[in-house]
């Protein structure tokens, strides 16, 4: 399997070559340059890893045999809370939560990273060499990250974090690790400054090569490629009819897992981009408008986004891969902060895509009324997701529960008058000493800090 980037300036590279390097040296994003197809049918009862080796070795299959890799997902998934690994949870009589929230950090972020972590060892180690992470939270990406990199000898890791806009456990689980090698960074903006930060870095290809950059945010292919399997996994539990899912969106990362998983050959009915008061993507998807405004903050902080990085690998493939009419959306961005989405690319979204904005009183709603009719908790994320489900055309729909309630507790006693239970993993975190540091949106300062520190 080879990988081409979304603006076409960049060589074609094998997997471990698009896994090290992130983002491509031309600011595009890296894709397949074939999508393989898989039959979810031959898919065994076999535990989650290794329905994930079989699922995940064509994209990997020039840098890992397929035994190998079984062996690095059931190293990577071993811990997991509940040998199910995903629950899905029926709560209505075609409406489901798929659970992702039961690895370490308690969010679906754990699946992605914990191989991603697993995979960048095995490359540094054969290498040896090593590598400086970098990667800008909207709240669950960065402690997913650190805790999955901390314990690496061959990486050193910098997260970007946006000052009050993350909840209070999120931050802790970032800065109370005692990880060699682990600086969170506190940064005085908005996630969308934080992500900038991070394309800048790269973007400089002299510090880039300096301090041997990586990436661990979605636009690694790496993660999204580990998020399509949960979408196959998940299918074959539900047997009749056809079934939709409902996705809380910010980057777009997890939703384009579930498209590429559609392109695979899994017959997924719609695919519904759930945003927040956020709505950039209903937006343009209702209108064909892509038009940056200002993030809100709201109780689902890890949505708070305007600039949605892996809708450009939707783009590429909605304009039927011209890499040179998505350079140029790309520079009409930066420029003007928009761009009108060709009518012809809007048709090819929206026979996959649905696109539905929840309000914060709707979310809220949302978590009183399930607890209500079912006692089950919802986090503000997925409720989101769960008040965008209902479908027109029928069917069964699963919302993605991204995750546990107990990481946003204000919001959830906000909506339904108590606290959610905490898991242990989370009072040890509440209890940890933080150590992090404190920075505005100055890249030449931060280029400094990193390079001083690693």
């Amino acid at each position: 399997m080879k990988y081409i980037s979304t603006r076409g300036e960049s060589k074609k590279l094998g997997f471990e070559d698009a896994l090290l390097r992130g983002l491509a040296p031309d600011g595009g994003l890296y894709v397949p340059d074939e999508w393989p197809v898989i039959d979810f049918k031959k898919l065994s009862d076999e535990p989650y890893w290794k329905n994930a080796a079989d699922i995940l070795h064509p994209f990997f299959n020039d840098f890992i045999t397929k035994d190998e890799l079984s062996n690095l997902t059931k190293k990577a998934y071993k811990s997991f809370d509940t040998d199910e690994m995903t629950p899905l949870i029926q709560l209505d009589d075609n409406k489901y939560i798929l659970e992702l929230f039961h690895g370490p950090t308690l969010a679906f972020k754990d699946f992605a990273m914990l191989l991603l972590a697993e995979l960048f060892d095995l490359s540094l180690e054969k290498k040896n060499k090593k590598v400086t992470i970098v990667g800008a939270t909207s709240g669950d990406t960065g402690s997913a990250a650190i805790e999955a990199f901390k314990g690496s000898q061959n990486v050193n890791i910098f997260i970007f974090f946006p000052k009050d806009r993350v909840s209070e456990i999120q931050r802790k689980q970032m800065t109370s690790t005692n990880g060699n090698g682990v600086f969170p960074v506190e940064i005085d903006g908005t996630f969308d400054d934080c992500q900038n930060i991070v394309k800048s870095l790269f973007n400089d290809s002299d510090f880039n090569k300096s301090v041997n950059l990586g990436a661990i945010n979605s636009i690694n292919w790496g993660r999204i490629a580990a998020q399509i399997v949960y979408y196959f996994t998940s299918f074959r539990l539900l047997k009749n009819g056809p079934v939709s899912y409902s996705v809380p969106t910010g980057n777009f990362g997890d939703i384009l897992a579930g498209w590429a998983a559609k392109k695979m050959g899994l017959p997924i009915d719609t695919l519904v981009i759930a945003t927040n008061e956020n709505d950039i993507l209903a937006r343009a998807l209702d209108t064909g408008l892509y038009s940056i405004d200002n993030a809100k903050a709201t109780m689902s902080p890890s949505m708070d986004i305007q600039i949605s990085s892996n809708f450009e690998r939707l783009l590429f493939e909605a304009y039927n891969r011209d890499s040179l009419k998505v350079r140029n959306l790309m520079n009409e961005l930066k420029e003007n902060k928009k761009f009108i989405i060709e009518e012809s690319a809007l048709s090819f979204m929206k026979k996959d895509f649905l696109a539905k904005s929840i309000s914060e009183n709707e979310t809220r709603n949302c978590i009183a009324d399930v607890y209500k009719k079912t006692g089950y908790i919802l986090d503000p994320h997925t409720a989101v997701g769960y008040a965008a489900s209902d479908m027109p055309s029928g069917g069964s729909v699963i919302t993605l529960g991204t995750a546990h309630p107990a990481k946003f507790p204000l919001a959830v006693e906000s909506s339904i008058g108590r606290l959610p239970e905490i898991p242990d993993r989370l009072k040890k975190v509440m209890d940890g000493d933080e150590k992090f540091s404190k920075m505005g949106i100055n890249l030449e300062k931060i280029k400094d800090f990193i390079s001083l520190n690693i």
